[in-house]
């Protein structure tokens, strides 16, 4: 079944990446004026334009959130975890990678797909049964990053984890009472972070397979962060070490 994307960022990325083909776009009717860039990139993709009324739009993507434009796409290709170890190899580059386990809300998921995509990652790691499928809502909050950003899913986290160690990568897992500080760990080679879910966290048996965990110092009374967060803090921790040490 063919995905639909909704609100400015995810279309203009919809239709500006190459990771699916952009089949149509639906756009509010007397628009054109104010949509002008987008309008312009379906013209140059050859992609058909409709228009709609917003009622219309409303009903085809469920909310009224989508700034009256929808794009619809081919369905989300997901990678394989080969895939991503062999786009890490021929970057060049230090290996980084985030993993989830358990992030099932749609916003976290969404957010923490920007900012891995925005820090560079080489792909996010998901379990198939314990993740949120991709869909519009997830597109949205992402702001469109999630068509830049190799995505795998796995039947077993962990074995997934011990593929990435087999590989040379360190990982990492967040976690409150972690072994160390995040900011006193030396996260500047090749690195994956893992981040569980809110509440639970990283489940044990992953736990188990991460080479340390990390804590993020809290100076308040609020004992832990929002999963999408603690991910964002943790993840341009990396950026800032590796441009230290480049």
């Amino acid at each position: 079944m063919d995905d639909l994307l909704y609100g400015t960022h995810p279309v203009r990325e919809g239709l500006r990446a190459k990771r699916r083909r952009p089949l149509e776009l639906f756009v509010v009717r007397g628009s054109h004026e104010r949509h002008a860039e987008i309008l312009s990139l379906a013209q140059e993709q050859g992609v058909p334009v409709r228009q709609r009324e917003r009622s219309d739009l409303d009903k085809l993507v469920g909310m009224p959130h989508h700034q009256g434009l929808v794009l619809r796409v081919e369905p989300f290709p997901y990678a394989e975890l080969e895939d991503l170890l062999d786009g890490w190899r021929n970057s060049g580059k230090d290996a980084f990678f985030l993993v989830l386990d358990g992030v099932t809300d749609p916003h976290n998921f969404g957010a923490l797909l920007r900012n891995a995509e925005g820090a560079g990652c080489h792909g996010v790691i998901v379990a198939k049964d314990r993740s949120c499928p991709v869909s519009g809502v997830v597109d949205k909050a992402s702001a469109g990053a999630l068509e830049h950003l190799k995505l795998c899913r796995v039947t077993n986290l962990s074995r997934a984890l011990e593929q990435l160690k087999e590989a040379g990568v360190w990982v990492y897992g967040l976690a409150d009472g972690g072994d160390a500080s995040l900011f006193e760990l030396d996260l500047s080679g090749h690195v994956a972070l893992v981040v569980g879910s809110e509440g639970k966290g990283v489940r044990p048996n992953v736990a188990r397979h991460c080479d340390a965990l990390a804590a993020i110092p809290m100076q308040g009374q609020v004992s832990s962060l929002n999963a999408s967060v603690a991910g964002g803090i943790a993840l341009f921790e990396v950026v800032r070490q590796k441009r230290k040490t480049a």
